[in-house]
């Protein structure tokens, strides 16, 4: 689990790197903020009311302890993986669309609304003491100063550096739970590495001659989120199956079930995704709306974070295992999201050059 932590907290600083915003113009983000909010919150209650009144018995529907852990489970489904989209449109040449420049925003900013809410999911799982409250003060001034400090932090980012930090900051958030485990064993102290991960990552200055794109830095980002998303894997609690069992609100789930179960998650969290289909109308076409909603669809490593997260709560079941295979099923997909995106691009830009090419008619003014 500390392996993991680590490997997430990597990460999450990488992801904050990619966070910048012009303090001066704060009022231009607005609605993007919201419709970025949208498409992580849509996704997130879909899932949750899937896994509650479909994978749950009907006597544990309107029990608090199973809306609690849903909430929490069910967030997997919110944050789109922006290390992901950023390399795989610009691997496909479309970093100079409105698509790329939009979903960059988007996705950043979906990642930090993830982020954000783990804090009052904290809350609602261990309740309110004075240890959370404590806690609380202290993320309330790590954003303070995060925000005050955005892109200021001069300290070496190269991979190897961001490595160690991460290691320190995954340090820090287990001695705080061991030692608060010592002081009082039956209110531990969480400090999720999320939320300071993050922050670091949006403070760092990078250096002029740094390149986040550089093929060292992209090397060693994909080899630790693949190493991440194995020890996600081998921290999944497995799960028996009943072959016999065709009732989905049981404790075990068929052979045939799951796959199904699966496959629903993963559509009704997709579709969640959809809201910037609406908006935007006066900045882009349907097929780049539409283009900018599909390429929201890939999760990966701030997801499987979430799951991580929850089985550290004790939370697990088939919900979870159902959560990791449609995790698993997106991130496969995700070739295919990107290559329906650059169809549609294609399409738009072909119909564009189309229409303007087309004469228009002459009239003739008789006198």
């Amino acid at each position: 689990m500390y392996l993991t932590m680590v490997a997430l907290s990597y990460i999450m600083i990488d992801v904050g790197s990619e966070f910048d915003v012009d303090k001066k113009d704060l009022g231009s983000y607005g609605w993007d903020y919201v419709v970025a909010m949208t498409a992580a919150t849509f996704p997130w209650l879909f899932v949750v009311v899937y896994f509650i009144f479909v994978l749950s018995p009907s006597g544990q529907w309107f029990e608090i302890s199973t809306w609690k852990e849903m909430l929490l489970l069910g967030r997997f489904a919110a944050p789109t993986s922006a290390g992901v989209l950023f390399a795989m449109l610009a691997a496909a040449d479309l970093s100079t669309t409105w698509m790329f420049k939009k979903a960059r925003i988007l996705a950043v900013f979906d990642d930090l609304d993830t982020v954000l809410l783990m804090v009052p999911l904290t809350i609602l799982m261990v309740g309110l003491s004075w240890q959370l409250v404590l806690v609380m003060a202290v993320l309330i001034g790590m954003l303070a100063v995060g925000y005050k400090n955005l892109r200021t932090l001069s300290i070496p980012c190269t991979w190897r550096s961001m490595l160690g930090y991460a290691f320190l900051i995954a340090t820090t958030s287990k001695l705080v739970l061991l030692g608060s485990k010592a002081i009082d064993p039956l209110t531990p102290v969480h400090i999720e590495v999320l939320l300071p991960a993050f922050l670091l990552g949006c403070m760092i200055k990078p250096s002029p001659e740094a390149n986040p794109h550089d093929p060292e830095r992209v090397s060693a980002n994909t080899v630790i989120a693949g190493i991440f998303m194995v020890l996600v894997g081998l921290s999944m609690p497995l799960m028996e199956l009943d072959m016999f069992s065709d009732s989905a609100a049981s404790e075990a789930l068929s052979p045939w079930g799951l796959p199904g179960h699966v496959l629903a998650v993963t559509v009704i969290s997709n579709l969640g995704k959809m809201f910037p289909l609406f908006c935007y109308k006066r900045e882009a076409s349907f097929k780049e709306r539409l283009a900018l909603s599909i390429g929201m669809f890939p999760r990966g490593e701030v997801g499987a974070g979430v799951l991580i997260i929850s089985l550290g709560y004790g939370i697990g079941g088939q919900a979870l295992t159902i959560a990791m295979l449609s995790l698993t099923l997106n991130l496969f997909m995700t070739g295919f999201f990107i290559m329906a995106v650059r169809a549609l691009l294609n399409k738009d830009a072909e119909e564009k050059t189309v229409q303007q090419t087309i004469p228009r008619p002459v009239q003739v003014v008789m006198s």
